[in-house]
């Protein structure tokens, strides 16, 4: 029987994918603010998300970071979608993919989802860059 203490393979391959991608910065702030409540989302979400979907060699991050914006750009998750264009400079995905992956949105999930999702893609890349300027 496996030690419930003990973190998986799985999830430790999760954790430094979800870093890779995300930012140390981004997983401490998730971890720190986790309580006994959320842990075992953040459990799941490390494991399942990062360690298994993200951690899959048939997709690049790149790919991978093109359709995670699309998609939740569809679903409406604003937060999401921010946090996924801020982790593009991770994933190696352009603005110009970005863009790309928005007209999508808007052509199979509705205007209004991708002006709105293009609208929160360009705060983020005016914040990037004015942390690169600093």
């Amino acid at each position: 029987m496996n030690d419930p203490t003990t973190p998986s393979e799985r999830y430790l391959q999760g954790m430094a994918t979800r870093r890779a991608v995300l930012g140390d910065g981004h997983v401490d702030r998730a971890q720190q603010g986790s309580t006994e409540f959320d842990r075992p989302f953040q459990e799941l979400i490390t494991e399942a998300a990062w360690g298994h979907v993200w951690s899959r060699p048939t997709l690049s991050w790149r790919e991978r970071s093109i359709v995670t914006i699309a998609l939740l750009a569809a679903l409406g998750q604003d937060d999401e979608v921010a946090m996924h264009v801020r982790a593009t400079r991770n994933t190696g995905a352009t603005r110009d993919d970005v863009c790309e992956a928005l007209l999508h949105v808007a052509i199979y999930a509705g205007v209004p989802a991708a002006n709105h999702a293009i609208k929160i893609a360009k705060q983020v890349f005016e914040q990037m860059d004015a942390e690169e300027a600093a």
